[in-house]
Formats: C-alpha cells, sequence, structure tokens
C-alpha cells in the first residue's frame, strides 16, 4: 500500500497574503547581543522585587523552586519553538499553527491587551510614587499629567525603527545592572555600619499560603523569553541566537532578581515590606549611609551625598519600569500586528510603517488604551496607590497567563504535526521530555490565574491552617467580591474585544480563501498544513 506523501514542514509560514504584503518593510537589525540585552530588560521586572520581598525569607525559598520548575521548563520550550519557527510574530504563529486562526487570533488578543494594563496600571503607579518620594508631591491634575508623560514617552519609543528602538532595552538593561548592582554594594555598606536584621532559617521553609501569595509575582518575572520570537525576521540568526540569548539571560535574571530581594529582607523588618513600595523604601533606607537618617517612627531622610544618590537610583528605577514596557510592548505589539494582518483582526491594524519598519498603529492604539486605563483606575481608587497597584498587577498577570494555558501546548502538537522541521535546539528526552516541559509550563500559570482571581485558592481546605481571606491584597481586605470584579470583568471585556477583532478580520480572511482557492480549488487556507508554507 503506497502511503500519500506528507506536506514539507513550514519553516517560514506565510499566514496569509495580508501579512505577505507587510513583511519586505521589515528591517534585520537585531543581533545576539541586542536580543541577550532584550531578555534582561524583559526578565529583571523592577514591580515586583517589592511583592515578593513583603512575603519574607520563604520568597527566596520559592523563587529557587519555581526557577527549577517553571523557569528552565519554560525555557526549554521556548527555545525548541523559537529556533524552529523563526517567524515575526512569535507565538501567535506557533499558536496558529497548532490550533488555527480563531483560537490563536483570541489568545493573541488577550497577551497583546495585558501591555496597556501592565504600563497603564501598576508600571505607572510605582513610577508615581517613586518619583513622589524622591522628588516633589504629584497633587491633583499633576498625577494624570505625569501618569500620562510616563505612557506617551514609551509609546514614542516603541514607534521608532528597530536600529533605533533597540538601545532601548540595552538601556533599560544597564540600567538595572547598575541601580541593583548599587543597591547591592549599599547595603553591605550599611550593614558594616548599622548591621542587618536577623534571617532565622525556620523562616525559610515555604508553606503553601506563602506559595499562594508569591507564585503570581515570580512567575510574572520568570516569563518574557518568547518576546524576541515575535521580531524573529528583524534578527540577523534567529535560529542561533534565541536558543542562546535564553540561556544567559535566565542566569543574569536569578542573580539580578534574587540578590536585592535578600538586600530588602537584610534592611527592613518584613512586616515593613509592601508591595508597591518595598524596594523604594529600602533604597531609601540603605542610602542613609552617604547622608541621612531614620527616625524612630522609621521615617526616612535622605540629605547631601544620600539625597543625590537616591534622586539618581530614584531615576534609574522610573527608567528600568519605563524599558520595562517598551520592551514588552515592542513583542506583543508585533505579534498583534501580524495576527490582524493574518485576518485574526482589522486589517488596518496590522499595518507596518514603511517608514519605521513597526506596527506604529497597533502602538498608538496600546497607549491610547494605557491612557483610558490609568484615569479610569486613579478616579475609581480615589488615588489610593496600593489598591491600584494590587488590581492592575493582578489583572496584567492574569491576562498574560491565560495566553500561556493555549500557547505553552503548542510545543506537544507542533512536534507531532510538523516531526521533519528544523530543530537546532530541541527538549531533551524525546517525547517524554517534550510533554514535561509543557505539563509544568501550563500547569503553573493555569495556577496562577486561578489564585489571581480568587486569591488564598486551597487555604484552609482539608483540616489545614491558615484563611484564604488573609491572602487578599492588603489594599482589598474585606474586599472580595470588589477584587474578584477588578479581575473577572476586563477579562471578559478583553474576550469580547478579542471576538470583534476576529469579525473584523473577515474581508482578510475571505480575500485569503478565495486566492487558496483559486491557486487550488480545494480547502480554506485554516485546512491546509501546504498552505502555511511559501512556495509549496
Amino acid at each position: 500500500m503506497t502511503q500519500a506523501p506528507q506536506p514539507a514542514d513550514p519553516a517560514t509560514p506565510d499566514l496569509s497574503e495580508g501579512w505577505g504584503e507587510q513583511r519586505s518593510r521589515l528591517r534585520k537589525d537585531l543581533r545576539r547581543r541586542d536580543v541577550l540585552f532584550f531578555l534582561i530588560c524583559t526578565l529583571v521586572g523592577l514591580d515586583t522585587i517589592g511583592s515578593v520581598a513583603a512575603q519574607g525569607p520563604q520568597g527566596l525559598s520559592w523563587m529557587a523552586v519555581l526557577a527549577l520548575v517553571f523557569f528552565l521548563p519554560y525555557g526549554l520550550l521556548v527555545a525548541e519553538l523559537g529556533s524552529a519557527f523563526p517567524v515575526q510574530g512569535g507565538p501567535y504563529v506557533w499558536t496558529r499553527l497548532a490550533f488555527g486562526r480563531f483560537t490563536a487570533g483570541l489568545n493573541q488578543v488577550l497577551y497583546w491587551i495585558s501591555n496597556p494594563v501592565w504600563v497603564g496600571g501598576s508600571l505607572c503607579i510605582i513610577a508615581l510614587t517613586t518619583w513622589e518620594q524622591f522628588f516633589t508631591p504629584l497633587p491633583g491634575l499633576w498625577k494624570y499629567v505625569a501618569g500620562l508623560a510616563f505612557i506617551w514617552i514609551g509609546a514614542f519609543a516603541v514607534v521608532q525603527s528597530v536600529r533605533v528602538g533597540k538601545w532601548v532595552p540595552i538601556a533599560g538593561a544597564v540600567a538595572r545592572i547598575v541601580l541593583l548592582g548599587f543597591f547591592l554594594i549599599s547595603v553591605v555598606v550599611y550593614a558594616i555600619e548599622h548591621g542587618v536584621h536577623a534571617l532565622p532559617t525556620g523562616q525559610f521553609a515555604p508553606t503553601y499560603v506563602g506559595f499562594v501569595g508569591l507564585v503570581p509575582v515570580l512567575i510574572f518575572n520568570y516569563v518574557g523569553f518568547e518576546l524576541p520570537s515575535s521580531a524573529a525576521e528583524e534578527m540577523k540568526n534567529p535560529r542561533r541566537d534565541i536558543p542562546l540569548s535564553i540561556l544567559r539571560s535566565g542566569l543574569a535574571s536569578l542573580v539580578l532578581y534574587g540578590g536585592p530581594i535578600l538586600g530588602i529582607l537584610f534592611v527592613l523588618p518584613a512586616k515593613e515590606i509592601g508591595g508597591l513600595g518595598g524596594f523604594i523604601d529600602a533604597c531609601k533606607a540603605v542610602f542613609t549611609v552617604y547622608g541621612g537618617h531614620v527616625a524612630a517612627d522609621g521615617t526616612i531622610t535622605l540629605t547631601g551625598a544620600g539625597s543625590v544618590l537616591g534622586g539618581i537610583a530614584a531615576a534609574g528605577l522610573i527608567i528600568g519600569l519605563l524599558t520595562s514596557g517598551i520592551t514588552w510592548a515592542m513583542g506583543a505589539h508585533r505579534a498583534q500586528a501580524v495576527a490582524c494582518a493574518d485576518g485574526a483582526g482589522p486589517a488596518w491594524f496590522g499595518r507596518i510603517s514603511e517608514r519605521y519598519g513597526t506596527p506604529v498603529r497597533v502602538n498608538i492604539l496600546s497607549a491610547v488604551l494605557a491612557s483610558i486605563l490609568l484615569v479610569v483606575a486613579l478616579n475609581l481608587t480615589q488615588g489610593n496607590g496600593e489598591k491600584y497597584f494590587a488590581a492592575g498587577l493582578g489583572l496584567a498577570i492574569s491576562t498574560t497567563f491565560i495566553s500561556y494555558v493555549i500557547t505553552f501546548p503548542s510545543l506537544v502538537v507542533l512536534r507531532r504535526k510538523y516531526p521533519r522541521t528544523p530543530r537546532p535546539y530541541q527538549v531533551p528526552g524525546g517525547m517524554a521530555g517534550v510533554w514535561t516541559v509543557t505539563i509544568l509550563a501550563t500547569g503553573l500559570v493555569a495556577f496562577t490565574v486561578v489564585v489571581l482571581v480568587w486569591p488564598g485558592f486551597g487555604v484552609g481546605w482539608f483540616g489545614t491552617g491558615g484563611s484564604a481571606a488573609a491572602s487578599l491584597p492588603p489594599s482589598f481586605a474585606g474586599q472580595r467580591l470588589q477584587y474578584t470584579l477588578s479581575q473577572v470583568l476586563p477579562l471578559a471585556l478583553f474576550l469580547v474585544i478579542g471576538l470583534v477583532f476576529y469579525a473584523c478580520g473577515a474581508p482578510a480572511r475571505r480575500r485569503s480563501a478565495e486566492r487558496a482557492g483559486a491557486g487550488s480549488g480545494e480547502r480554506a487556507p485554516d485546512t491546509q498544513a501546504e498552505d502555511l508554507v511559501p512556495g509549496l
């Protein structure tokens, strides 16, 4: 019996005629060094250092555990997908090849929209808080002005060509290395002069209550490996550079993230560490060694060189926050533009600028959404920074992680569907290894979504200790319904936006189907693997 020939595996999926028209406007200006700094800027998040430190020493324990059971499997998973399918749009393309355009389109909207939620939410509020702590108060209208300036400066940077824009993550990575390195040096000086808080061994013991509180922020700081793949066709050699950059940036991020958390714990009592101001307060405390003092009530005053260095560090922190948002936007926006050009969204947003080689229209739309969120959130929370921070960060994480629940299983499906695709890097262990990393990565992000929507999930069950209510963010104490609605209602709205986007992509899908029908007289592009491969 003669076996029917199998379609060749896709190396560079063409997706649709709409994206094919835009591909020629991309510019290959990203080298391995650029990808490495891009990932360091992505992975080392300055907005959640305080949230992890607020859980005490067990935060470091859980950080080590999750590095093994999530960070490593996730890195292996993305290294294979990114090197096997080095196509512009990265996560969207992987999901599209695995599960089809409709699923990938809805999934991509969640992945993309989490960026304006994050920028207009937690990043913006930490930047504003840092400014007020180190420079000057922002009363009334000035808080809105400063927040909008933060958002639109970032939008301007994201719009720039990759040759110019790549210097933003480089600057962000350097700012992180300098800021966090100087902070650790200052901790040592502070310890010599004032001593440090003892960290009893028992406090490092991991607990389930601590896990539920920490898993969202820890895993959120461990994600971002897939972002450079969204700009794969702007890299010189993505098949080689993506796996190597993932390895190097992963090791660097563990050091850059873990060191400051330990420093905060040495300087501040755990009960005084807040999720929003933990890192800021620790910086102010250690910088008193250069000039200043800590009053009996805990009020910190910087003077002389301490005040100058504190201001420099504050500027570095704000730059770090801004570049985090920019770097994520550079990846997420590109993937959304590919989705729109492919017929999973309005074709108008899938246009790549001839002048800049970037998806300017998606960039501007994201900045508008972030601005709306900023204004709405500041009004709904009556200026309560901690409440704004908790709701914004939780929503950004859950939105991103829901998309991961769909994207990560693409590894298993694509190994089966396209076994002959060249894979410069493969997850070790054959299909058993593939299933292992997929189950670990997908399972943990799915669990994270549950505990974000319902903090304290599982706490106090089966006679165990602890109270689920205590797992609510302190700013939402006793307000579980209000917190849950702050997560669920926006998520429902985002899904509706995804459906609207997909409906708006109908004309592009019809054109693509007509083109395929004219060529073969058979099935539409979504049902033929061959149609995803140019030149077959």
